[in-house]
């Protein structure tokens, strides 16, 4: 992608283009699932597949390939959703975009005890502190993992935090998907 900026890291790349393409689709949006494989083995095992991506043979041979999979299934809670993927050996890694809102840390003391799930997304939801926030996290087989945030009010490729321990939660579920 055009406006993605360039980064070390090939898994630190592949996040920030999808961090783009959702961001180009606006807010508001369903939890985006993605398989990550390596661009050149995807170019060689299956060039038809790579021509329809615009995979031209021009990118470096350790970047990754996100690939968009199918719609999350609505009203099913992520975590059980998560807990039914099993990938093919041929997928790298995966990411995951979910947009959620978020408190700062000093809101932690004034959160009401006792409070069921809805309640509690209730409150947060009304909350004047809350931020909007979408999340894009990845991870490898081999355990890496990558983070990309970015605030509703602050909604610009320039604005993006990245880091591989931003939500710790999320990449260990992540992982889990490819566990036996």
């Amino acid at each position: 992608m055009s406006n993605t900026p360039m980064a070390a890291n090939p898994l630190t790349r592949a996040v920030l283009e999808i961090d783009e393409y959702v961001s180009g689709l606006g807010w508001d949006q369903p939890a985006r699932l993605f398989a990550l494989v390596d661009t050149a083995r995807l170019r060689a095992e299956q060039p038809s597949l790579a021509d329809r991506l615009g995979l031209d043979g021009g990118e470096e041979a350790a970047a990754l390939t996100p690939i968009e999979q199918e719609e999350i299934p609505a009203g099913k809670p992520l975590d059980e959703f998560l807990g039914t993927i099993a990938w093919p050996d041929a997928v790298t890694g995966c990411a995951l975009t979910v947009e959620r809102l978020m408190l700062p840390p000093s809101a932690e003391a004034e959160v009401p005890k006792d409070l069921d799930e809805a309640a509690l997304t209730k409150w947060v939801a009304e909350h004047p502190e809350r931020q909007e926030v979408r999340m894009t996290v990845a991870v490898l087989r081999d355990g890496a993992r990558e983070s990309a945030l970015r605030l509703r009010e602050k909604d610009s490729p320039t604005e993006v935090l990245t880091g591989s321990d931003l939500v710790p939660g999320l990449a260990q579920a992540l992982t889990a998907t490819f566990e036996d």
